[in-house]
């Protein structure tokens, strides 16, 4: 099964070439700050693609969509264009379980974020014990997560309680994430059997500088 991962997008998802294969994931932030009428151009895009699977997840950027009235409209948006939308839920995929989830550790006053600690691990808990292939929107500590602080300087940014969590999921093939912008093209990593992607397109001047990730399974 070929997986196409891509994520950050942030509007510019219609400059992104996407390769043919299985299942296309989109890992989190379609928009800037959850604009409706993105959310609706990003979904007639994706629909034109053939992959036979499309799967999606918010990111901090789609203010709004949490809660009040553009949820439910993004969400019908989805599912009019054949798109599945996980939110700490389950799809299956030629026999894989995927699960997806928004969340990230908190970060100024942005959606789906919840403090590092007990806070954010409440919703780590709530991954199931059987997924294979796992969809969040940021990264784990120490994996593909190097952030820059100053010149020349970086900070691994990822979340420690998600790291732990995945440590007990002794079915998991497979982590696709974003959030933390590539200056680069990295592949992805496999350690202890897991392959690690971070999807993310854009760079820190949020320009388009990646490719989509592609997996095989």
């Amino acid at each position: 099964m070929r997986i196409v991962a891509f994520s950050d997008t942030h509007s510019y998802h219609r400059k992104v070439a996407i390769p043919d294969g299985d299942v296309l994931v989109c890992a989190g932030d379609i928009t800037f700050r959850g604009e409706l009428p993105v959310i609706e151009d990003f979904c007639n895009w994706m629909k034109a693609f053939p992959h036979p699977k499309k799967i999606v997840i918010h990111g901090n950027h789609e203010t709004g969509h949490e809660h009040g009235y553009k949820r439910k409209l993004g969400l019908d948006m989805f599912a009019a264009a054949g798109i599945t939308y996980l939110q700490n839920s389950m799809t299956e995929v030629n026999g894989y379980k995927v699960w997806g989830s928004p969340y990230s550790p908190r970060f100024f006053d942005w959606e789906y974020n919840r403090s590092r600690g007990k806070e954010i691990a409440k919703e780590w808990a709530k991954i199931d014990p059987l997924t294979n292939i796992l969809i969040t929107h940021g990264p784990p500590r120490g994996i593909l997560d190097l952030a820059p602080r100053g010149i020349e300087q970086y900070s691994h940014e990822g979340c420690d309680d998600l790291l732990a969590r995945i440590q007990q999921l002794p079915n998991l093939k497979c982590h696709i994430f974003g959030h933390i912008h590539r200056d680069q093209n990295e592949p992805p990593v496999e350690i202890n059997g897991v392959i690690y992607a971070n999807a993310s397109i854009l760079n820190n001047k949020y320009e388009i500088v990646n490719d989509p990730v592609v997996i095989d399974l």
